[in-house]
């Protein structure tokens, strides 16, 4: 005789030994686990088994919803039927974060009825943290990851909200080692505008780089002739700039929570080691890779020193360290903000777009436009209570 497919969902208050309860009075009978989902909201439980039975669903469904009964709580228990149809399409899963702040009903409604119109199917769905943001993750399946991405991308920006995709699987949960840009992603400042007003030359380095944003510069040039108008700034001027730089809301608690569950962390950046050293200390950072500003006796020369970290030099710098550690670079992940960060994301096994350029944006694996460095943890699929456990150890 061919098992019969059982759906059982058991709801009520939650309270100590009821899963035990109910699997035991499942064990009366032959059945076999197939699938197994358990939710507590504000003390409600929501517990879902899908087995195959093998004999008359009438004596199950009665015993079954005694005991549950029995624990103050209501079972429903039906049949269902396979698609043979359905299970002849292949599938993949992704998880599908939704991140706002705050995130409105109306936002997440209109994400899950694009994954519907989609063709996904979401299996799950779990409340990642209410803050700083609100972090909601979606387990769904779909023929077509690819084009999900494409429509969840285009749902984001008509939701007012950010949606992060990434394929399910142990790759996922692998990731080793992250690599941060620095301006405008770890501080708030772009440092050598920073270092331009202090000189009295804002807006002369300014001029330059808008010539490098329309394609009549190179980075590598640009920075020269931008460095060229620090000429004369003191050390102590520059020092004075560096211990004035602000990190970008949740940057500490990025750095720590990544730390302290074992990935390797650390900046490659366009600016100036004078500046981001800094950091290395106070974040406990692992590793570093910037350009070296020409100081000579406490005076600033106007000079690069040696290879500059341009658009490409990132990308080689992630490969650097990620050999340095032994990291594969399908388990490295970097996160930045603009055109110069490209191919650092394409090389990294996830790319993250941190409130970046459209260029970046659309180069990126997923896009976060919130104001918290932290907020990308979520993207991990690392969860507020972890962060908070954590932030207490050692």
């Amino acid at each position: 005789m061919r098992p019969t497919s059982v759906l059982a969902t058991l709801t009520g208050r939650d309270r100590t030994g009821v899963t035990g309860g109910f699997f035991a009075a499942l064990a009366a009978h032959d059945v076999d686990v197939r699938d197994v989902e358990q939710v507590v909201v504000r003390n409600r439980l929501l517990l879902t088994v899908l087995f195959d039975l093998r004999g008359d669903v009438a004596p199950l469904r009665y015993s079954v919803t005694n005991a549950a009964r029995a624990m103050g709580m209501e079972c429903e228990i039906v049949e269902v039927e396979e698609h043979a149809s359905a299970k002849s399409v292949a599938t993949s899963r992704s998880h599908v974060i939704v991140l706002g702040h705050p995130l409105r009903a109306g936002a997440l409604g209109h994400v899950c009825q694009r994954i519907a119109e989609h063709g996904g199917n979401i299996e799950s769905v779990a409340q990642l943290s209410t803050q700083p943001v609100s972090a909601i993750e979606m387990i769904v399946s779909t023929a077509n990851p690819v084009e999900l991405r494409s429509v969840l991308v285009q749902a984001a920006e008509d939701a007012g909200v950010d949606v992060a995709v990434e394929p399910a699987g142990l790759r996922r949960r692998a990731k080793r080692l992250v690599v941060l840009d620095v301006d405008s992603t770890l501080i708030r400042d772009e440092a050598i505008d920073v270092l331009a007003g202090r000189a009295g030359v804002g807006d002369q380095v300014r001029a330059v780089t808008e010539r490098a944003m329309a394609g009549e510069l190179d980075f590598a040039e640009s920075l020269r002739q931008r460095v060229a108008l620090l000429a004369g700034l003191s050390r102590a001027e520059v020092e004075s700039v560096r211990d004035a730089l602000r990190l970008t809301p949740g940057a500490r608690t990025f750095v720590r929570t990544l730390r302290r569950l074992g990935f390797h962390v650390g900046i490659v950046s366009g600016s100036f080691t004078v500046l981001t050293d800094r950091f290395l200390g106070e974040l406990g950072l692992e590793f570093a890779a910037a350009n070296e500003l020409e100081i000579i006796d406490d005076v600033v020369t106007g000079k690069v020193l040696g290879s500059i970290v341009d658009r490409a030099g990132k990308a080689t710098a992630l490969r650097r360290f990620a050999d340095q550690f032994g990291v594969p670079m399908s388990q490295t992940v970097a996160v930045g903000d603009g055109a110069n960060d490209i191919d650092m994301l394409e090389a990294a096994g996830l790319g993250i777009a941190f409130n970046a350029k459209a260029a970046l944006r659309a180069a990126a694996d997923t896009s976060v436009n919130l104001p918290y460095l932290d907020s990308v943890l979520f993207v991990l699929g690392i969860s507020r209570d972890e962060i908070e456990e954590a932030s207490v150890e050692g």
